[in-house]
């Protein structure tokens, strides 16, 4: 017998093969909770005009007809913000576009949709939006073992100098990376 697993033994589960090839399509990474993490949309211009200050995992109370639109990846977060009112955490302006094969069920497409948060990241959050400066932006909106989630952030906001700083830093940092490769490639040609 040249397999070490033969018919009718024990073999622990972490050491079995694992089943599958991953998420199917999509950017997919390791949850937080060791599931799988498909990216819908990004708010890259939040992270450019705000500084983060701390992010959360928030679920999202969506209709059907929006989960089969946000499955299709047409979704918008630019102009979105998270405002907490009455103690609950609401998105607003998020653009999840209508079915397309949607009838009288379809959703409205900037609707503000309820976000399921812990009592106690509430309260924080809104104390700290409460401050100067600070608010709530969403990041992302993702499926995660195939529930909708919206990754937000506390964030204040940066001046324009502060942008332009940033920009300087990334640019320097891509040159420096370029200096070091061409430096590998030389050093490797000789």
């Amino acid at each position: 017998m040249g397999s070490t697993m033969s018919k009718g033994m024990y073999v622990p589960k972490e050491s079995q093969p694992k089943q599958g090839g991953g998420a199917a399509g999509g950017k997919a990474r390791d949850g937080e909770k060791g599931g799988k993490r498909k990216i819908v949309a990004q708010n890259k211009k939040a992270r450019h005009d705000y500084a983060i200050i701390d992010t959360y995992e928030a679920g999202i109370v969506l209709s059907g007809t929006e989960v089969k639109s946000l499955r299709e990846g047409r979704t918008s977060l630019t102009d979105g913000f998270v405002q907490i009112d009455g103690g609950e955490a609401w998105l607003h302006n998020a653009h999840i576009p209508e079915y397309h094969q949607g009838t009288w069920t379809n959703h409205s497409v900037r609707r503000k949709r309820k976000l399921l948060l812990h009592r106690e990241e509430i309260d924080k959050l809104e104390a700290k939006t409460q401050e100067t400066g600070h608010t709530i932006v969403p990041l992302a909106l993702y499926f995660s073992n195939g529930r909708a989630k919206a990754e937000i952030a506390l964030a204040r906001g940066k001046k324009e100098y502060d942008k332009r700083q940033t920009l300087r830093e990334k640019q320097d940092r891509r040159e420096s990376d370029r200096a070091i490769a061409a430096a590998k490639r030389k050093q490797r040609g000789e």
